[in-house]
């Protein structure tokens, strides 16, 4: 048979990283990113691109430490390579720390991500207003960077990156024989999929190098997230919010908590304010369908709902995604061989 034709749908963070293991994975496959907009227009531009998890509620945790633990080995590889620089990647120490102890002594990637403890008396001491913490080293992803990296990679592997509208999935059933939805909050009208819903958040993003290390508040509403050119501080989770207009008064908001744990930010500058919705769902939506209208046929294999996760668990989701594809390109050469008998 002919080489399988792909699409993929999405140049989010998922999206891109699918693709880019499709191609690792079939490089015989003609394969081609469709999305109305690329980087720097996706949410995952928005997102501050830290690894550090969120748990999704019904998906196992050993299936989330899996895609976890799968991600941080790929771009901790990368940051040890010359590529570290222009992908963006890099490692960042910092604290997380908590009014009150946590329920669960231990987060299930406690052991995954660099020299995990407790904070000591002298480090809290920092936090007033918090009686434990947490510390330890992780990965940050510049994401507009990141995106760029990958779609470089994938122009070089010959995989086609189009602008493109898809009003739903089928329209493409005569075009390609294989097609990965990794439309993210897109999906909802894509595929109907009404379990899918927009969490809303709004991020600052602003010029304060001197802030080296990573401080988020165990309610995970409150973060600082130091980057290669500027810092994230963030941020809201705003369920069923489709707004794309920053708020003002969130924008206060968010400064004033920020500068309650670290009183430097105060002298930031060029305060930037960006809003992207998380595509949320009970779990993560990895499944392959075969669809089939008059005679016609397409496979589909789905990937998204990945919430606030993205960043923290695309590689893993993205190899996942992959043996999928791969169960598809042998049913075409299975039902290519029954044709030709």
């Amino acid at each position: 048979m002919a080489a399988p034709r792909v699409a993929v749908v999405g140049a989010g963070v998922v999206g891109l990283s699918t693709a880019l293991c499709v191609a690792d994975a079939f490089p015989a496959c003609a394969i081609t990113v469709l999305a109305q907009r690329f980087t720097p227009g996706t949410t995952s531009d928005v997102a501050a691109g830290m690894l550090i998890p969120h748990r999704a509620p019904e998906t196992p945790i050993h299936v989330q430490k899996r895609w976890f633990k799968e991600t941080f080995t790929y771009l901790f590889a990368i940051s040890n390579s010359t590529a570290a620089s222009e992908a963006g990647i890099h490692l960042v120490s910092g604290w997380q720390v908590f009014k009150n102890p946590p329920g669960e002594e231990l987060p299930f990637w406690s052991d995954i991500v660099l020299g995990f403890r407790s904070m000591s008396e002298a480090e809290l001491q920092k936090f007033p207003q918090h009686r434990y913490g947490q510390a330890f080293t992780t990965l940050k992803c510049d994401c507009p960077p990141y995106l760029l990296w990958m779609e470089k990679r994938l122009k070089a592997k010959g995989v086609q990156l189009h602008t493109r509208k898809v009003a739903n999935l089928w329209e493409l059933h005569s075009e390609y024989d294989i097609v990965v939805n990794c439309a993210g909050i897109g999906a909802r009208q894509l595929v109907g999929d009404q379990q899918l819903i927009p969490v809303r958040g709004q991020v600052l993003k602003v010029h304060a190098p001197w802030v080296k290390n990573f401080v988020r508040d165990g309610d995970g509403l409150t973060y600082i997230y130091p980057g290669i050119n500027s810092v994230t501080l963030g941020g809201t989770r705003e369920k069923e919010s489709w707004s794309l207009s920053p708020d003002p008064s969130t924008t206060k908001a968010i400064f004033g908590r920020c500068c309650s744990l670290e009183p430097s930010l105060r002298a930031a500058r060029d305060v930037e304010v960006k809003v992207g919705l998380r595509p949320s769902r009970a779990s993560v939506r990895l499944q392959r369908e075969a669809w089939s209208h008059e005679g016609a046929k397409l496979l589909v294999v789905h990937n998204y709902g990945h919430g606030s996760g993205g960043f923290s668990m695309h590689w893993g989701t993205a190899k996942e995604a992959t043996q999928l594809v791969g169960e598809c390109i042998a049913a075409l050469q299975g039902s290519s061989s029954r044709a030709k008998l």
